[in-house]
């Protein structure tokens, strides 16, 4: 399996040390496959559409919160 380097700041560093008992490796993973999975899914939706990359992120940030927030009301 290849490996990705992620850089993050002291701070969050050492609160992720807090808490050993996370995958973290597995935690990003996730993140990486659901973003991946989102600019495809755009990319579905809007065959040869003229949407930048941070424009179907934002998009898909969108869509999240409306769901997030259709689910809270429930």
């Amino acid at each position: 399996m290849p490996t990705v380097t992620v850089n993050v700041d002291d701070d969050l560093k050492d609160r992720m040390e807090d808490h050993p008992e996370i995958n973290w490796s597995e935690v990003a993973r996730g993140a990486f496959e659901e973003k991946i999975d989102d600019l495809e899914l755009m990319s579905r939706l809007a065959p040869g559409s003229n949407l930048t990359d941070d424009d179907v992120e934002e998009l898909a940030d969108r869509i999240d919160s409306n769901v997030a927030e259709r689910l809270a009301d429930k």
